[in-house]
C-alpha cells in the first residue's frame, strides 16, 4: 500500500491541519503482503482518532496497513486534535470540517469512490463519537458506520466527567436534546435511512455504559446494531482485535 502523510490547509478551520492516508496497490514481489487494487475508484474508510492521538496513531498502534492491504480498502484518518467532533466554542469548526469539507479535499486529491456504498466510517473513543454522529447527521454519504468504545453520552459526560473535557469545548451550550447529543439524534432518525452500525467495548471499560445504552436506545428505534461486548479496558489490545472484526463485517462490495 502508498502511505502518505497530507499536510494541507483547511478553508473550515482557517488553519494547516494533516490527514494520513493508506492507498491501495497491487504487489506481486512485496515479500509478506500482496496488496490488491481494481481499475476502478476503491472504497474508502474514515477512521477516526481519540481524545490523547492524533492522524498518525491507528498506524503507530495497529497494523492497520496489512489488516487492509488485500481489501482494496483506501483508510483516511483526519487530525482532529481534541475537538471531539463538534463545532466548539473554543476548538474551532470541526464538524463541519469532518462532515463537509474534509471529503471534497480527499475527492480533490486522491483518486477514491465517492459512491455513498463504497463509503464508510469508524473510531475509537472520541472518534467513536465522531463516527456515529457521522451515520447519524450525514446518513446518506456512509454505508456503514462502527465505534470502538466509544465516548456515545456526551450528555453524560459533561456531567460527570471530572476533566471536563467536553465542557470546555461547547462551553455553555445546553447538550441534552441537542446536535451533540445522540440518543436525542436517535429519537429524530428516519431509521430505514441510517447505515448499519457496528458498536464494540471492552467490558471492564469505563465508557462500557455508553455503548450499551446507545445500542438499546438504537435497537428499540429500529435501527439495524451489531454489538460486540468482551474483556477488556480502554486500550489499544482492545482496539486491534477490534478494528480488525470491524473490517471483516464492512459490506464491502
Amino acid at each position: 500500500m502508498a502511505h502518505l502523510r497530507c499536510d494541507f490547509f483547511s478553508d473550515t478551520l482557517a488553519l494547516s491541519t494533516s490527514m494520513t492516508v493508506l492507498l491501495p496497490q497491487p504487489t506481486s514481489g512485496q515479500i509478506g503482503m500482496a496488496g490488491a487494487a481494481s481499475e476502478q475508484p476503491p472504497p474508502v474508510l474514515y477512521l477516526l482518532h481519540g481524545l490523547s492521538d492524533d492522524d498518525t496513531v491507528w498506524l503507530r498502534r495497529t497494523s492497520i496497513e496489512r489488516y487492509v492491504a488485500d481489501l482494496g480498502l483506501a483508510v483516511v484518518m483526519p487530525q482532529v486534535h481534541r475537538s471531539f467532533y463538534v463545532d466548539g466554542a473554543h476548538t474551532g469548526a470541526y464538524w463541519a470540517f469532518v462532515a463537509e469539507e474534509l471529503p471534497h479535499i480527499v475527492q480533490r486529491f486522491f483518486r477514491v469512490s465517492d459512491a455513498r456504498e463504497d463509503t464508510f466510517v469508524a473510531g475509537l473513543s472520541m472518534g467513536g463519537y465522531g463516527a456515529m454522529r457521522l451515520a447519524l447527521h450525514r446518513p446518506e454519504r456512509f454505508a456503514a458506520a462502527a465505534s470502538l468504545s466509544g465516548a456515545l453520552d456526551v450528555a453524560e459526560l459533561a456531567e460527570h466527567d471530572d476533566l471536563d473535557v467536553f465542557r470546555h469545548i461547547v462551553a455553555d451550550t445546553p447538550i441534552a436534546g441537542s446536535d451533540d447529543d445522540l440518543f436525542a439524534q436517535l429519537d429524530r432518525v428516519d431509521p430505514a435511512r441510517i447505515p448499519p452500525l457496528h458498536v464494540t467495548c471492552g467490558t471492564q471499560d469505563a465508557l462500557l455504559g455508553h455503548s450499551e445504552r446507545f445500542v438499546a436506545r438504537a435497537q428499540e428505534r429500529g435501527l439495524s446494531v451489531t454489538s460486540a461486548f468482551g474483556p477488556g479496558d480502554h486500550e489499544w489490545a482492545v482496539w486491534d482485535r477490534a478494528i480488525q472484526d470491524v473490517l471483516d463485517w464492512l459490506p464491502l462490495r
